[in-house]
């Protein structure tokens, strides 16, 4: 979000009220872009590519990577997070149940992710 912010800021640049030059306001960035937030697109575009990656094939280099397991010993500590914990932490929070049967049926993921679309620009 401040990566965005600065980028705006330098797009929409600085506003001059009373004789005196400011920066524009979260809330007047805001207004003027009024396009999703980053994290929303995301968010969005990592939901899609989960349902692309469950549907295929399993000979596919891509598919291999995402589902093979690591040898070895891993080190001390907690486990590093994954990917796919990412994408089911945003569907447990939407309520989204069963996301890798769901992901499979092109029509019902598709319904699914318009459904987030929705729930997240009203956020």
């Amino acid at each position: 979000m401040t990566w965005e912010r600065k980028i705006l800021w330098k797009i929409y640049g600085p506003t001059k009220e009373n004789g005196w030059w400011r920066i524009k306001t979260n809330e007047e960035l805001r207004t003027k872009y009024k396009f999703q937030d980053i994290v929303t697109v995301i968010k969005i575009r990592r939901l899609e590519w989960h349902g692309h990656l469950s549907r295929m094939n399993e000979t596919r280099s891509v598919k291999k990577i995402f589902e093979g397991k690591l040898e070895g010993r891993r080190g001390r500590g907690r486990p590093r997070l994954r990917w796919i914990n990412d994408v089911e932490d945003d569907l447990r929070k939407l309520g989204v149940k069963q996301l890798r049967m769901k992901a499979l049926h092109r029509e019902e993921w598709a319904s699914i992710i318009r459904e987030v679309k929705d729930k997240l620009k009203g956020l």
